[in-house]
């Protein structure tokens, strides 16, 4: 049974073998499966293409993007390099950069002050100089303008050497360093029909002003003749100052500031006010300004007559004109009153004696020089005097007469950056006559040179 069993396997393996129909059937199912797996390889790898594909299309996407960017930001650059110069010519439209330096020299024969002990009726001569520079801005967009002065020097000239009322070298007021002497911003309002400036101003810039007797370093280096011997200016001080022009011919000022300028605690304790009317004409195209003013300053001050009154406020007014007569002479007048019956501790003359005036006045005239052939030059002249307190003179038993002033000065314009000007002043009854010996009178003698840049 067994032998059997074994010889019907051996038949059937024959036949499968040996029948060649069966034999393809199985090629072709090897080579299907062998398709297939080839087929799922293959397709594997194009899913792994599309993958990578794919991946790399969104790179570049990204690539573009960042190329596009800098592209802009490379165009941005550009451009602005084009507009760099017209920004700058922007920044700079507007701006006004000055600078000039004041030197002057004067001697002084008679010289009165012996605090020194050092004998009278000597013969000084000393120097002074001072350096300004200016930076103005005006930003026509909002109608205001921004301002710096910054200002330094050495030297007191003669004016150590003098015991007067009002001493010779308004351009004396160094103290051997640089400092901001203004530094404030102007707003136009109201279409230009107001002003309003704020910060550190210079109060002589807008009250008590005149248009040939207000400027030591081309002017009158007089204190009597740069603003009124009666007029308690704080020095250049935190303010305020408004101004109002209803008509083309009138304008209406106000002025606030700190009273004590060395010292910016308890400003409001301390206020110095100022209001002024200007009045301007044009007679037959001649130009006139008329101003009148008056003030007020609640620094403490003393009676003269009553010490124990050392907290009392002091007032005065004044008017300054100056008016043109013809094409090249101009006529100004001065005068100012206040208070006699107080005065300030920290006001004295050179030596430390406190004082006081009552009032005062100048007057005087400029001439061009065109009828000699020197359009730019300017010959002028001026008078004044300074009159004393009568109770100041009730409290020390003084004389305390006028003081007289004259000063002369040429302005000889070499060209548009240098100046010369020969200055003679002449001053009788020097502080009241109660200083010194007789006669008490003093002659001065100068030179200024004024350079500009």
């Amino acid at each position: 049974m067994a032998v059997i069993k074994k010889f019907s396997l051996l038949l059937l393996i024959g036949a499968f073998f040996c029948n060649p129909v069966l034999a393809d059937e199985v090629s072709i199912r090897d080579e299907i499966k062998l398709l297939k797996e080839r087929i799922q390889a293959l397709e594997k790898k194009v899913s792994e293409q599309d993958t990578f594909i794919a991946t790399q299309n969104t790179t570049v996407k990204i690539q573009a993007q960042q190329i596009s960017d800098y592209e802009i930001k490379f165009s941005q650059f550009e451009e602005k390099l084009k507009r760099a110069p017209s920004e700058t010519m922007q920044i700079m439209e507007g701006l006004e950069l000055g600078a000039g330096l004041t030197m002057v020299v004067q001697g002084a024969n008679n010289v009165n002050n012996s605090s020194e002990g050092q004998t009278q009726k000597r013969n000084r001569t000393d120097g002074s100089y001072s350096a300004d520079i200016t930076l103005a801005k005006e930003f026509k967009e909002f109608d205001s303008r921004a301002f710096l002065h910054l200002e330094g020097g050495q030297g007191d000239g003669v004016e150590d050497d003098l015991i007067l009322y009002s001493n010779v070298n308004r351009d004396a007021d160094n103290h051997e360093n640089v400092r901001v002497t203004e530094l404030w911003y102007e707003q136009g309002l109201f279409k230009d029909k107001a002003a309003l400036a704020f910060g550190k101003l210079d109060p002589t810039v807008y009250f008590d002003q005149n248009e040939v007797a207000n400027d030591e370093t081309t002017q009158f280096l007089g204190r009597m003749f740069r603003n009124s011997a009666t007029l308690e200016f704080p020095d250049n001080t935190a303010g305020l100052r408004i101004a109002v022009l209803p008509k083309d011919w009138v304008e209406l000022g106000y002025g606030m500031f700190n009273g004590n300028s060395d010292n910016w605690s308890k400003m409001f304790d301390n206020l110095f006010n100022i209001g002024q009317i200007t009045l301007k004409t044009n007679f037959s195209n001649l130009a006139g300004n008329y101003r009148f003013y008056g003030w007020n300053n609640n620094l403490y001050h003393t009676k003269w007559l009553d010490s124990e009154k050392a907290k009392e406020a002091a007032y005065g007014f004044g008017l300054s004109f100056d008016q043109k007569v013809s094409d090249i002479v101009t006529l100004f007048v001065r005068y100012g009153w206040q208070d006699p019956k107080v005065y300030n501790p920290d006001l004295t003359a050179s030596g430390g004696l406190p004082y006081s005036l009552e009032q005062s006045w100048s007057a005087g005239l400029q001439v061009e020089g065109k009828p000699w052939g020197r359009e730019k030059d300017i010959l002028a002249f001026a008078i004044g005097q300074a009159f004393p307190s009568g109770d100041y003179k009730e409290y020390y038993g003084f004389s305390a007469r006028p003081e007289g002033h004259i000063e002369s000065y040429y302005k000889l314009h070499l060209n548009d950056h240098l100046s010369l000007s020969p200055d003679l002043q002449y001053i009788w009854n020097a502080f009241g006559k109660d200083v010194g010996d007789d006669p008490n009178n003093v002659f001065v003698g100068g030179m200024r040179a004024q350079m500009e840049f």
